[in-house]
């Protein structure tokens, strides 16, 4: 079976850090690209982070210097670590896996069940 499950949401301050997990299962990981995706009420989902097979990483403006993704190859785990939170990054955040190893934001072929982010003012 095909899991993917996200684990570290919480309740955070303004200013302050969390590090969110990926877990999978069930699927060869070393051959799928591992993105970090966010929804908050009432907007559309959008990418946040991703990691490729080769370990190259990318993340959307918003989050570059304050976000680090990481992935731990041996424990098929991969990781979002968050500081410098800001309420705007208050949302449900869903890791998924894309086969071919390459990072885009469009086609995800598994995704996890999401995780709560909030961060107060």
């Amino acid at each position: 079976e095909v899991q993917l499950v996200e684990s570290g949401g919480g309740l955070v301050q303004d200013g302050g850090s969390l590090r969110l997990s990926c877990a999978a299962s069930g699927f060869a990981f070393h051959s799928y690209a591992i993105g970090w995706f966010r929804q908050a009420p009432g907007k559309e989902r959008e990418g946040v982070s991703c990691i490729s097979t080769e370990g190259r990483t990318y993340y959307t403006d918003s989050v570059k210097g304050r976000f680090t993704i990481s992935s731990d190859n041996a424990n098929n785990t991969v990781y979002l670590q968050m500081n410098s939170l800001k309420p705007e990054d208050t949302a449900v955040y869903y890791c998924a896996a894309a086969l071919g190893g390459s990072c885009q934001w469009y086609e995800y072929d598994y995704w996890g069940q999401g995780t709560q982010v909030t961060v107060s003012s």
